[in-house]
């Protein structure tokens, strides 16, 4: 259980950080950089679902529940060690991406394929599922970089992988099932 109950500390004013396993890295490290895009991710899913409802919404709840257990799975380096560690860190897993490939799956099948493609924008839900999919494949990209110079749970860059997928169908669900997908027109404005 986390207890907050002093929301400074002043450990942080001179450009550093603790991770999970107390480590003090600074605040510009690569690691710190993954997960605090996955932060920034979190809270524009919760933009998204003020303007979400029914099973989107619930969906998007799960997913922010799902991106704080990925920033703590990140935040927790050297994975060789989780079996010595005093509490079993919080990773992710491959049910969580099999969850998402499924939803995926479900909100696809509705829709035609796609023909052009597509540019961010429609109703205002897939605006801002657009800008969801964005940071996320940022994150992913963060994270690519992070696991090639350190040990990070190849969970983690999977979920976040098919997450940008799971926000571009949602975001052309939101759009009229891709009825009301604003198409690219290559060379439109010569």
């Amino acid at each position: 259980m986390v207890v907050l109950n002093k929301i400074y500390t002043r450990t942080g004013d001179k450009g550093q950080t603790a991770l999970g396993n107390g480590e003090r890295v600074a605040k510009y490290s690569d690691r710190v950089a993954a997960y605090g895009t996955v932060d920034e991710l979190n809270s524009f899913v919760g933009v998204a679902r003020l303007a979400a409802s029914g099973d989107v919404e619930t969906a998007l709840s799960r997913i922010q529940n799902d991106l704080f257990d990925l920033g703590a799975d990140l935040c927790r380096p050297e994975m060789e060690k989780d079996a010595q560690a005093e509490y079993p860190p919080l990773r992710m897993a491959a049910a969580q991406v099999a969850r998402l490939e499924a939803e995926i799956d479900a909100m696809n099948a509705d829709l035609s394929p796609l023909r052009s493609f597509i540019l961010p924008g429609g109703s205002a839900l897939a605006a801002h599922l657009h800008v969801c999919r964005t940071v996320a494949r940022r994150a992913e990209r963060l994270t690519v970089e992070l696991a090639a110079q350190e040990s990070v749970n190849s969970d983690a860059v999977t979920y976040l992988n098919r997450l940008s997928d799971w926000f571009f169908v949602a975001a052309r669900v939101a759009n009229d099932n891709g009825q009301s997908d604003v198409l690219w027109v290559p060379g439109a404005n010569r």
